[in-house]
């Protein structure tokens, strides 16, 4: 594990778990919980070949907006802060889980980290690790725990969660695709769940850690192309379908809390503890952090810094609304 990866929890905030362990349902050593694919879930999936995949996101080579820049017209919305400009080799992050509302049945809100390189043309590596709402994906509105890869900018490579061969699951404990609880509440008691990806030293392979410590499996090097050495960027924040279905308005469907930045805590939803891992394994705050709400008045995003929360971020917004037409 990275060096300096310490957890520090405040009194006005508890950890997030998953919902199934409410029912003493347990998994015996050696093997591992997997959620189960039914022939309801593939009967929902709007094209059954896109199945278990993210749309294909239409990358513009831009160096303002770099990432999340889409030709494809307001397809994939974002809210995000974002480091490049060298080597990583991993992120962390507490992120605040809610239940936002998605309106349309093929589109999605999550929130998430991104480990990211690649040309941004077609051979886009990505490793993704958050929670997300997808009623297409789920067949339900609880936020649950993903991940999610590819190596070609989403297009023929990688999936979510265990929908594909690729991520190596390692816990017993810990069941992708599972829906995480407690959730917060507006005006209410806060949850967060702690999600680090980082680049082991010794054998190459991408780990993924969830909660206190808690190893969830690990990307195999041999994935990918780019980010068999490292990563050239690091995002940090949410994202949303908007498929404009409303009578061509734009979606209702809320990010983070459904709340804008500029409320806080309680009421906007947040990011804190924000880190990447540098060349020698040591975790290290974020330098020269640039934000990007591409349609800020949807949603938009608000960074601070102090002792407790380290770098963070508010983010976040109900969506259509008066300036949201």
């Amino acid at each position: 594990r990275p060096k300096g990866n310490e957890t520090s929890e405040t009194e006005e905030i508890a950890e997030s778990f998953q919902q199934w362990h409410d029912s003493g349902e347990s998994c015996p050593e050696g093997t591992v919980p997997i959620r189960r694919t039914t022939e309801k879930d593939v009967l929902r999936a709007n094209k059954l070949r896109r199945f278990g995949k993210k749309p294909i996101r239409h990358l513009r080579r831009d160096s303002s907006v770099l990432m999340a820049a889409l030709t494809t017209p307001q397809l994939l919305q974002h809210a995000v802060v974002f480091v490049n400009g060298d080597q990583y080799y991993g992120a962390k992050a507490n992120i605040n889980v809610w239940a936002p509302k998605v309106t349309d049945p093929y589109e999605f809100s999550l929130s998430q980290i991104w480990v990211i390189s690649g040309s941004f043309e077609n051979d886009l590596n990505t490793i993704e690790a958050g929670w997300q709402v997808s009623p297409e994906l789920y067949g339900d509105s609880y936020p649950r725990f993903f991940t999610y890869w590819t190596t070609d900018a989403y297009q023929a490579t990688g999936c979510y969660n265990l929908l594909c061969s690729g991520f190596v699951q390692t816990n017993n404990k810990i069941a992708i695709g599972a829906a995480i609880s407690p959730r917060s509440s507006y005006r209410g008691r806060q949850f967060d769940i702690g999600l680090m990806v980082w680049k082991d030293p010794k054998h190459g392979h991408w780990w993924l850690e969830f909660g206190s410590g808690l190893l969830v499996g690990y990307w195999p090097d041999f994935l990918f192309s780019h980010l068999r050495s490292h990563a050239s960027m690091v995002q940090f924040g949410g994202e949303i379908v908007n498929s404009r279905s409303t009578g061509g308005g734009h979606t209702y469907t809320q990010m983070g809390s459904g709340h804008f930045a500029d409320e806080g805590f309680g009421k906007s939803s947040y990011f804190r503890n924000l880190q990447t891992v540098d060349w020698d394994n040591n975790l290290l705050p974020l330098n020269n952090l640039h934000l990007l709400a591409d349609h800020s008045n949807c949603y938009d995003i608000r960074q601070g810094r102090n002792g407790v929360w380290g770098t963070y971020f508010y983010y976040g917004g109900p969506g259509r609304n008066i300036r949201c037409p």
